[in-house]
């Protein structure tokens, strides 16, 4: 841990990630504890600050002080046209994220980071949790490491937004890695992923847009990815988070998966989403 993260009052919420950050207010926090945050994401991967007060514009503000800003998403846009960075996820149009997944990787260039803040929440239910995908290879088997780590998944969009690509934007979507999103072909990342700040490994497959595994038959590609999943998800790596109003939630895309859960049944639950610009993964190979 650095000297920049010791700077930071750090409730850990498990032994390896996540933590409760205590004492910054993120739309007044100056340079040296931005710096420190940014960090302590990496770190622990997921972050949560308590009694926030950040509206649209502090959230796209203290986006842009951590790092350089996507569009809302590649296919759905933004909140309003005043806020293209922000994306809303309301449970009445269908925002949900119930589905292991990590954000975006269908695209070439999938984000870094996400920051999610609470702006209506159900009495109850609507917890999200977050897998860590480094602990989680970590504790693989020695050969099933050696089995994952030189092979390649397809990340694939389309059965999630194309119908919405296709129907509620007319093909067009939002300028993502500086092209205009018209199409979502399937795209190809490693299995394993190697963390460029911190060369760790992690796996890089989700439920919500891995189709299958390249180079093997289509039962070898599920039952690789049936074992990845289930143990991507055991309980030891997984810290779950129960929202509050003021609540915002940053993690690093990059070595977690996450869930929100649907258990509050008519109740309206609304999220405001922004994603920071990611690199090209890369394996252990490239790596």
């Amino acid at each position: 841990m650095t000297a920049a993260i010791t700077a930071l009052q750090l409730e850990p919420l498990g032994p390896h990630f996540g933590s409760i950050v205590h004492g910054v207010d993120l739309a007044t926090a100056t340079d040296e504890q931005v710096a420190a945050v940014r960090a302590a994401l990496v770190d622990r991967k997921v972050l949560f600050f308590r009694d926030q007060s950040l509206d649209d514009d502090g959230q796209v503000t203290l986006g842009r002080r951590i790092g350089e800003l996507t569009a809302s998403h590649p296919v759905v846009g933004g909140v309003d046209a005043a806020h293209p960075e922000v994306y809303a996820l309301d449970s009445t149009d269908n925002g949900f994220a119930d589905v292991w997944h990590t954000d975006v990787t269908f695209m070439r260039r999938p984000p870094l980071g996400s920051i999610l803040r609470s702006v209506t929440l159900p009495p109850s239910g609507g917890d999200t949790n977050w897998a860590d995908a480094q602990l989680a290879y970590e504790s693989l088997s020695p050969g099933v490491r050696q089995l994952v780590d030189g092979l390649t998944a397809v990340h694939d969009g389309t059965r999630e937004f194309g119908y919405y690509l296709a129907q509620r934007r007319g093909g067009q979507g939002n300028e993502w890695d500086g092209e205009i999103v018209t199409r979502l072909d399937p795209v190809e990342h490693p299995v394993i992923r190697v963390h460029p700040e911190t060369g760790r490994r992690g796996i890089f497959v989700n439920p919500g847009f891995t189709s299958h595994i390249v180079g093997v038959s289509e039962f070898e590609s599920r039952a690789i990815l049936d074992l990845l999943y289930a143990h991507l998800t055991k309980p030891e790596h997984i810290v779950r988070h129960r929202w509050r109003l003021g609540d915002v939630a940053m993690w690093d895309n990059r070595s977690t998966a996450h869930y929100a859960n649907r258990d509050y049944g008519t109740d309206r639950r609304v999220m405001h989403r922004i994603t920071l610009r990611g690199d090209i993964p890369a394996g252990p190979a490239r790596a």
